[in-house]
């Protein structure tokens, strides 16, 4: 029975009252049953119709023209049955598409898999579109966070929301290890926040030089700056470069393990201890040896120009000398660096 069929037999009183007139004569006949319920010819007719249409009146079996009262359930099982059997149908139609469907799951996941090494490197230009998922990440990073920071301190906005992360992260039970350069130890609002972070378990470490900004999530995901230029202390101003093949996540973590074997730990009572200091000092005779010129030295170093300046008019005091020229001279003949360098291996 269509649903237009069923909408329209809604069974009224009139209908059921004629319905049971119906049950007690054993038949529908009009006239009796107008002149019980004083119905009108077209009242009759109308409950004759409805009751038809819901199988409660069917022909009596060789004389089509009587109509005769069925119980409820026969006219239900009757009425229902064409729609149950369409329910069945539709029933296994679903079950069917379902199970074709599904036997394509293992051919999913493997062009999900192939595809993933193909997408192994994603480069994102959209400053917000990094942040949103560096907020992402540490929101779901599971067991370690590793950073290299370059530059010196860090600006006070990056600071809170760092701080407010970190210590998200370490509620959950996520380590943390950062790599900052030896000149953010100077910086009060730094100190500040390697003090909070330590304080809840952070590891915190310094270091003269470093590659490049890297955040490793998981050693899973690794983050790095679209360019390579060492003052950019977050990723604001620019994109980052998203890894994920395991293989160079592997060696990204292998290098952030060496540097952080290498860098001093960062106690943030003290702006510096003398062995950062010598360092600092070491790192700038280096580069003063290569010839490099102070904007270089000091982006190297992550320090300002004027700092960087500054540190290296100490020296050239310090060496007896009248310019850099002379100062990278007495520095080479006096076997500074060669001194340096044999107290690292030796204490190595």
């Amino acid at each position: 029975m269509s649903s237009s069929h069923s909408e329209f037999a809604e069974l009224d009183d009139i209908s059921a009252a004629a319905y049971g007139h119906a049950v007690e004569l054993g038949r529908f006949i009009r006239a009796d049953i107008a002149q019980r319920l004083a119905l009108s010819p077209a009242e009759v007719e109308h409950a004759e119709k409805v009751l038809t249409l819901l199988r409660l009146l069917q022909p009596m079996p060789g004389d089509p023209n009587v109509l005769v009262p069925v119980g409820p359930d026969v006219a239900t099982a009757d009425l229902v049955s064409s729609a149950e059997k369409q329910i069945s149908v539709l029933q296994q139609a679903v079950t069917d598409v379902r199970s074709r469907l599904m036997s394509l799951t293992p051919v999913y996941f493997e062009g999900r898999r192939l595809r993933n090494r193909l997408e192994a490197i994603d480069v994102i230009t959209d400053p917000d579109t990094v942040q949103s998922m560096l907020d992402h990440f540490s929101t779901h990073c599971r067991d370690e966070m590793a950073s290299v920071a370059p530059g010196g301190a860090r600006p006070g906005a990056l600071l809170q929301a760092a701080r407010a992360s970190a210590l998200g992260m370490r509620e959950r039970g996520v380590a943390i290890r950062t790599v900052y350069q030896h000149t953010a130890r100077s910086d009060l609002a730094t100190r500040a926040y390697v003090r909070d972070v330590t304080a809840a378990g952070v590891e915190v470490r310094t270091a003269d030089q470093v590659i490049d900004r890297i955040l490793i999530y998981d050693r899973e995901t690794v983050f790095l700056p679209t360019h390579g230029h060492h003052d950019d202390v977050h990723y604001a101003s620019g994109g980052a470069i998203v890894v994920r093949e395991p293989t160079l996540v592997a060696f990204v973590y292998t290098v952030f393990e060496h540097l952080w074997d290498s860098a001093t730990p960062f106690v943030p009572d003290t702006s510096r201890t003398p062995s950062t200091a010598d360092d600092l000092k070491q790192s700038i005779l280096r580069l003063m040896a290569k010839g490099y010129k102070d904007e270089m030295v000091a982006r190297r170093l992550g320090m300002s120009v004027r700092t960087c300046r500054r540190h290296i008019s100490e020296i050239t005091e310090e060496l007896e000398a009248t310019s850099r020229f002379q100062a990278g001279y007495n520095v080479a003949i006096s076997g500074m660096l060669d001194q340096h360098t044999r107290q690292e291996t030796e204490s190595g």
